[in-house]
């Protein structure tokens, strides 16, 4: 069967249907568009079938993903959305530096209001918390402050993370099939500040993470790290439709 009569997979089917929707000018920027539960039973799809055509389209710019609120058509405008996951103790160690790290708190909450929602799960549902510093040659170069569903890990706040990293760990034992991303910039409170060495008021970069295993929401961290530490670098791959940005994290040195 010729490629171009294939039928299309049905989450490209979703996503067709949405860019659709947007071109003809029947969704105009900052519209909502319909959740992935409705858009689930509207193309007969499970909901991580929505999901996928979603995220997909978030990591493209072409929609925008509000917490607690939903999914918008986006200001098309240039972006480069997409992070790639990396175990920060690798990237050290592939730099030939030495790393390490402080554990500050691993342990079972009551999920606030915005962590469950993060999580979708139930304000009154337990959840783990992990707060860990992050050192590069003994320089704080980021605070992870990750909130767990114990769903997906349940042994979370049983591990060592001075001698394995949370990521490293939930690698293993709840492999990632899909992320969101937020970054900005911020001014850390002194609480952080104190954390990260830093002596002077100093913008951080922020990165906010999301990420799925299989069906459930697994994680949600806030990632800091001091702007004099760290940074940015990507590279766009332009084929015939533009395909989204793979950026890595990297410290400075």
């Amino acid at each position: 069967m010729p490629a171009a009569s294939l039928p299309l997979p049905p989450y490209a089917r979703i996503k067709q249907h949405i860019v659709a929707r947007i071109e003809a000018g029947q969704w105009a920027v900052n519209d909502q568009v319909p959740s992935e539960n409705q858009l689930a039973a509207q193309f007969e799809v499970s909901r991580m079938t929505a999901r996928r055509a979603i995220l997909e389209l978030t990591q493209e710019g072409i929609l925008v993903r509000s917490q607690g609120l939903g999914t918008f058509v986006a200001a098309q405008k240039p972006a480069l959305p997409v992070l790639e996951v990396r175990n920060i103790a690798e990237e050290i160690a592939q730099r030939g530096h030495r790393y390490s790290n402080r554990v500050l708190r691993l342990e079972r909450v009551t999920a606030p209001e915005a962590i469950a929602s993060a999580l979708e799960l139930s304000i009154d549902k337990s959840v783990y918390h992990s707060l860990i510093l992050h050192l590069d040659n003994d320089v704080p170069v980021q605070l992870e402050d990750r909130y767990v569903n114990p769903r997906v890990a349940p042994d979370y706040i049983e591990q060592d993370f001075s001698r394995e990293t949370p990521n490293a760990y939930l690698s293993r034992v709840a492999p990632l099939t899909a992320v969101e991303h937020t970054i900005e910039a911020i001014l850390p409170d002194a609480r952080v500040a104190g954390w990260l060495g830093l002596k002077a008021p100093q913008a951080c970069l922020q990165v906010l993470r999301r990420t799925w295993s299989g069906e459930h929401v697994a994680t949600f961290a806030r990632l800091i790290h001091p702007g004099d530490r760290y940074r940015l670098t990507g590279h766009a791959v332009m084929p015939m439709r533009p395909a989204p940005a793979k950026i890595s994290g990297d410290q400075e040195p």
